[in-house]
Parts: structure tokens; C-alpha cells; sequence
């Protein structure tokens, strides 16, 4: 089995990698990643000491250097993480985001529909849905729940799944869809709160909250969705959205309390900031589907996973001090510039 991982680099995509080179030793996977301000090479440096594993660098939007790819390596399963993520960066500047989460999508979808795919899976976000009211506990998010963006980021997403299901009713390509809910975990980049909150705290530099901290997140540690992904596409039904939650409601407020805690730091590093614009207020999702279906199940408790995050953070300081310092972005012209 081949698989291409786009946005390997990233986060979640990096996690991703690393659990299915485990998970599925005799699996050969080929990852792509355009290396841009989230993508981290040095994040893969284990992988690419696999025999299996092999990194390309470009964007997803590139026709030309798709189509090669995927003339070259025949790939059985394409599972697309590539995408532009920060809300704070779409409203600054949308237009990335449409070219990367849209158009990059439509190219790759081409790409399985010329040279043949089991399987092609998109990664989306709960973002898609919008948001509840913090006053209705009871309300969640499940695959029914009607498409209502608040961000150019989270309306990039949608538009990138409804472009997926419309391949697969045109089409009849074999396309299944996650939407997930705030991943949290390793070799996060450090512009996202937990990373962020852990890297400031560590420097006892302001921690900056958005609002009063009350908007609420279900926190999802990124190896079970790691483990999600890889049962649906494998065993997902074709055409179907699987929603994968972590049951791990929080308030912004309460993680950061939480993170300090776990540091030893005072909560007078707390600073609050002008709310975002369009700032959902809660976020909640029912994974009833892909329980019943595949038997899937979040393994990590917040309490537990955020306490793995805070150590891998204080054991790989020189992976997000690069980041922050900027020298991240040099890895790969070290690597590859002799080759």
C-alpha cells in the first residue's frame, strides 16, 4: 500500500506520519508540503531516516508537479491535510487560503480521477458547522448539522468538502471526509494557543487570552485522530462525513490556567486582548457515527494529554525555539542543498 500525505510537514500531518510508519510498517508513504510558515521539515527528520518514507516539497496547487507525482509513484490512498489554518491569517489574508484549501484540493481530486485512488480523504474541521451558544450544553456538532462558516478559513474548509462530495456524486470517486475538533499534541506550532501559552509561560513572557477566555473548544489529542483517520480510510464507507471529537470541552481560559499549572507559573502572566473578529463561541462534537461504525474512541483524557504535551515541550525546547526565532525555515535549504 502507497499512501500520499499532503501537509505532512505540518502538525497534525507530521503526527500523522510518524503513527502510520508504526502503525503500518510495510506501508510506503510519500509525503508533500510547500514548507510554508507551518510547515516544519526538521518535524520529519525521524521519518525521512525510514526507508519508506520519502519527502517532496511543493504545493498542492501545482498541477504539473501533482500530475508527476502521481504518475511516478501510483498511490492506492491520498489522505490531504495540506491546508492554510490559522483564523487570525485568513481574515488578514483570505486569498491564500482559497488558493490552497480549494483550488489545491480540486487539483489533487483531478490527479485520483486521471491515475486511479482507493480512496482519497479529506481532513476537515468542525469549524465548518460555526458555533453553539455557550448556554446549551446539550447541543453538539454531529454529520447533520447544517454548514455555517464564521471565517474565510473555516469557509475555504467548507467549500473544500462540498467540492469533495460533489467529485463523488459527479464522479463516483471513492472520497470519504473527517471534520475534527481542536487537535492538541506534539510538534504543534507554536502560534496556536497551547504551544503558544507553554512557550510564553516558559519565558514568563504575557500570555495574551482573546475576550475573557470563555469561548469553549473540544480538545482532541492528535494521535487519536491520528487513529481515527486511519480506520476511516481503510473501513469508512465511501461518501460519508465522519465527525471525530475528543470529549474534552474547555474553556480557553481554564486550558491556559491549566498549562500554567502544569509549569509551575503564575497565573499573573495572564493578559487579555481584544476578542477576534467572528470568534465562535463553542465548539462540541457528537462522534456517535464513527463509534458505532468503526469502534473508534478518543483514548487520551485532556488531564493526562495535556501533560504529555507540556513534558514533549520542555524535552524539544530547540524545535519551537527555532521556530519562534525564524530558523526553522532553513532546514530545509541544509538539507537538501548538497543533494
Amino acid at each position: 500500500m502507497k499512501i500520499l500525505v499532503t501537509g505532512g510537514a505540518g502538525f497534525i500531518g507530521s503526527n500523522f506520519v510518524y503513527y502510520m510508519l508504526e502503525k503500518h510498517p510495510d506501508y510506503d508513504i510519500v509525503c508533500i508540503d510547500a514548507l510554508t510558515y507551518a510547515g516544519n521539515l526538521s518535524t520529519l527528520k525521524t521519518a525521512l531516516e525510514n526507508p519508506k518514507f520519502k519527502f517532496v516539497k511543493g504545493s498542492i496547487a501545482d498541477r504539473e508537479l501533482v500530475f508527476e507525482l502521481f504518475e511516478n509513484e501510483k498511490f492506492d490512498i491520498v489522505v490531504n491535510f495540506a491546508a492554510e489554518s490559522h483564523v487570525d491569517r485568513s481574515i488578514e489574508n483570505p486569498e491564500i487560503f482559497l488558493k490552497t484549501n480549494i483550488l489545491g484540493t480540486q487539483v489533487l481530486m483531478d490527479a485520483c480521477r486521471k491515475y486511479g485512488i482507493q480512496r482519497y480523504h479529506q481532513v476537515s474541521t468542525d469549524e465548518v458547522y460555526g458555533d453553539l451558544p455557550l448556554d446549551r450544553p446539550d447541543l453538539f456538532f454531529t454529520e447533520e448539522t447544517p454548514i455555517h462558516t464564521s471565517s474565510p478559513y473555516s469557509a475555504s474548509k467548507a467549500s473544500a468538502d462540498l467540492l469533495v462530495m460533489a467529485y463523488h456524486r459527479t464522479f463516483g470517486l471513492p472520497v470519504t471526509i473527517s471534520r475534527c475538533s481542536n487537535n492538541y499534541g506534539p510538534y504543534h506550532f507554536p502560534e496556536k494557543l497551547i504551544p503558544l501559552m507553554i512557550a510564553n509561560a516558559l519565558n514568563d513572557k504575557p500570555l495574551p487570552v482573546y475576550g475573557k477566555g470563555e469561548n469553549v473548544r473540544d480538545w482532541l489529542y492528535v494521535e487519536d485522530h491520528c487513529s481515527a483517520i486511519d480506520l476511516i480510510i481503510h473501513n469508512g464507507r465511501v461518501g460519508e462525513v465522519y465527525n471525530i471529537g475528543g470529549h474534552n470541552e474547555m474553556a480557553n481560559i481554564d486550558v491556559v490556567k491549566l498549562v500554567l499549572k502544569e509549569l509551575g507559573k503564575s497565573e499573573e502572566l495572564i493578559t487579555y486582548v481584544t476578542d477576534r473578529a467572528g470568534h465562535d463561541r463553542r465548539y462540541a462534537i457528537d462522534p456517535t457515527k464513527i463509534h458505532s461504525e468503526l469502534g473508534w474512541l478518543p483514548a487520551t483524557k485532556f488531564a493526562d494529554g495535556i501533560k504529555k504535551t507540556v513534558q514533549w515541550y520542555l524535552d524539544n525546547k530547540s524545535w519551537w525555539e527555532e521556530i519562534i526565532s525564524g530558523e526553522y525555515q532553513n532546514y530545509y535549504e541544509k538539507m537538501y542543498s548538497n543533494r
